[in-house]
């Protein structure tokens, strides 16, 4: 299992980001060493690659092992075949890096906003973050922002998509993982590779957010599976709805006329009123259930709310597309691909319409 502060909500909140690795791609704004670590790194990881079908043919591998990648090859026929993603090499092959996370990203904003430093490359647009192969290269960058007066968080990533630039391999650091995860995290980043919208997180995560979830019904129903337990997606929810009820508290707090020292002392305030927030809804409602605690007790700031909503913002506006489409996947890729296609403004409209009538 991961560590606790990226179980549940940040399994699907950061791990799963879209990464700033294509170094031949870089913008001229990143520095000649940030584009060697990421050639580099993305380097090493291709070299790391072999195919699946090699190693489950191998019997000198850990049977464990090939266990895991089995059921991720029937996971992988079973989206290509069943839900019309992508059929090529992504996730056929295997990767060990002998490390726990592929990369860690760095999120910053300015000590009294919310507004994120964001970093623009071609292909992925614009994002919130930056991308490191090396841990201590990560928090090297994330103590040169916080010299600067920002706010700062380092978060381990498990798996990233390269949008279909590269064969995306199965990693070591994917398996931990229980089964449905492990399958729905294929359909999510696949679901990239059929649909990406540069400079629109929220359109991306929540599209392949949608095709996860979805897609992991059908596996289950296939594999006559009951139905999932919602206890767990609906806690996540609720921690969602606290901690996005304190960033707009944040929001409004940082755009009051009130001087920079009572905002400091307001964003204490904010950040205890939502660990009291949090204790009363898991002691009440989730009988004591603990899994956000080590997230909420871990020292709080800006930076560390980002992700928060991100993921889940048009869930509700593809469940109705998908209805419209009549369940067809390749209609309902079509239709998500039109939206894609609108300026900003109007794809918002849109999804909101979408949303409001499922």
């Amino acid at each position: 299992m991961p560590p606790p502060f990226v179980v549940a909500l940040l399994d699907r909140a950061l791990r799963r980001s879209v990464p700033l690795l294509l170094g031949l791609l870089l913008s001229g704004c990143a520095s000649l060493d940030y584009y060697a670590q990421l050639g580099r790194g993305q380097l090493a990881l291709l070299q790391a690659r072999e195919p699946v079908s090699r190693v489950l043919a191998d019997p000198r591998r850990d049977p464990a092992l090939k266990r895991r990648l089995a059921l991720a090859q029937q996971a992988r026929e079973f989206a290509s075949a069943r839900l019309a993603l992508p059929d090529n090499h992504s996730y056929r092959l295997y990767a060990d890096l002998g490390r726990p996370y592929v990369v860690w990203n760095v999120f910053a904003t300015p000590e009294l906003s919310l507004a994120p430093l964001t970093h623009c490359f071609p292909v992925a647009g614009c994002v919130a973050y930056r991308g490191f192969y090396v841990q201590g290269r990560a928090r090297g960058a994330a103590a040169l922002l916080r010299e600067e007066g920002l706010d700062t968080y380092v978060a381990g990533i498990e798996a990233y998509s390269t949008l279909g630039w590269f064969a995306d391999p199965l990693l070591n650091t994917m398996l931990r993982w229980d089964d449905e995860r492990l399958a729905a995290v294929i359909f999510h980043e696949l679901a990239h590779q059929r649909v990406y919208v540069a400079d629109d997180s929220a359109f991306n995560e929540s599209f392949a957010s949608f095709v996860e979830q979805q897609g992991l019904r059908q596996w289950r129903a296939s594999r006559g599976l009951p139905e999932q337990d919602e206890r767990q997606q609906r806690q996540r929810q609720q921690f969602t709805a606290l901690v996005l009820a304190s960033r707009a508290r944040l929001e409004s707090l940082y755009a009051s006329p009130v001087s920079d020292e009572q905002k400091r002392t307001g964003k204490v305030a904010e950040f205890e009123r939502l660990r009291r927030d949090y204790r009363q809804l898991r002691d009440r409602e989730w009988a004591g259930d603990r899994r956000y605690d080590a997230w909420v007790e871990a020292p709080l700031n800006n930076a560390k709310l980002l992700p928060f909503g991100l993921y889940d913002q048009w869930v509700p506006a593809f469940a109705a597309l998908f209805r419209q489409a009549d369940g067809a996947w390749p209609a309902f890729y079509a239709r998500a691909a039109r939206l894609g296609e609108l300026p900003l403004e109007q794809r918002n409209q849109a999804l909101a319409a979408l949303a409001a009538d499922g």
